[in-house]
């Protein structure tokens, strides 16, 4: 193993990177990434790419690329002309679909502000209703039944008479009372989670709620995913630092699946609710957990 690969390889597995999270944060074929660390450079597509490769695992994994390439260029291969143009066309390759990308989100925006500009007028009408029907008294109909007069009683020894014959013939309705209002209570259920066969995928459903917001708050250095159903990327894919906040708004999708390089260093909110799992370790020193959450809403 050359070197270089060396240094590359235990400055990734100091970080807790596997080949496979190293590969979705550089976007590197995995396969590439294990000829870098060997020192095979035949099996890249151009010496272009083993430096653009090289620069792009090192700052992946902490490290000054510029350095790291100054100090070993003995063994990196020199860039050929025809490799400039293959990077170029690499570059414009990668920028066509990145705008593809931002080009289906701003399709989504529109839809995800309706939907939740409807949510917000049909919550004040609720609310506004709600506090006129509190507001309002019962209105009560004199009714004959209710009405009885009251004869003066025969004075008794035991019952004293003042002479005051108005105030002996009165008529009292009965007091009415008035019921509480009932409101129904909604409260927010996410069921025990369910470790699927590979140890790492955890499934939850989440109910009774009228939203589902994703809130992951990172401690240290990790990988963050949030992705619907399609596997559409729902918030930038990549490593976190410590006390950075991740949020999303799925409940239109109605599915979020969160993927975490390294879970010791996060936790997961769910409306505010921190999801509990258990820890299943691939590698000494780091946990890699998928949690999927499915949201069914009450019709």
């Amino acid at each position: 193993m050359a070197e270089l690969g060396t240094r590359l390889k235990e400055a990734r597995l100091s970080k807790g990177y596997s080949l496979d999270d190293l590969q979705e944060i550089t976007k590197i074929q995995k396969r590439y990434l294990v000829g870098i660390e060997e020192g095979n450079y035949s099996i890249m597509p151009g010496t272009f790419y083993v430096r653009a490769f090289i620069k792009q695992y090192a700052e992946a994994v902490g490290l000054n690329a510029d350095e790291l390439l100054e100090e070993f260029k003995g063994e990196i291969p020199n860039s050929q002309p025809e490799d400039v143009a293959q990077s170029i066309s690499y570059s414009s390759t990668r920028r066509s679909i990145s705008s593809r990308s931002s080009s289906r989100m701003m399709e989504t925006m529109p839809k995800v502000i309706v939907a939740l500009f409807i949510v917000v007028i049909i919550a004040v009408i609720w609310f506004l209703y709600s506090q006129k029907v509190q507001n309002t008294p019962e209105e009560v109909e004199d009714d004959p039944a209710q009405l009885e007069y009251v004869q003066k009683p025969t004075p008794t020894e035991n019952t004293p008479n003042n002479g005051d014959e108005e105030n002996s013939d009165s008529v009292e309705a009965p007091p009415v009372d008035e019921e509480p209002v009932d409101e129904e209570t909604v409260t927010q259920t996410i069921s025990p989670g369910e470790v699927q066969s590979d140890g790492i995928t955890t499934i939850y459903e989440l109910s009774g709620a009228e939203a589902m917001n994703i809130r992951v708050e990172v401690s240290g250095d990790t990988w963050v995913s949030i992705r619907n159903e399609n596997g559409e990327e729902q918030v930038t894919d990549r490593v976190y630092k410590a006390s950075e906040v991740v949020e999303h708004d799925s409940t239109e999708n109605g599915y979020a699946r969160i993927r975490l390089g390294n879970a010791n260093y996060a936790k997961v909110f769910v409306n505010d609710e921190e999801i509990e799992y258990t820890l299943a370790p691939t590698e000494p020193g780091k946990s890699t957990q998928n949690i999927i959450i499915t949201f069914s809403q009450e019709q």
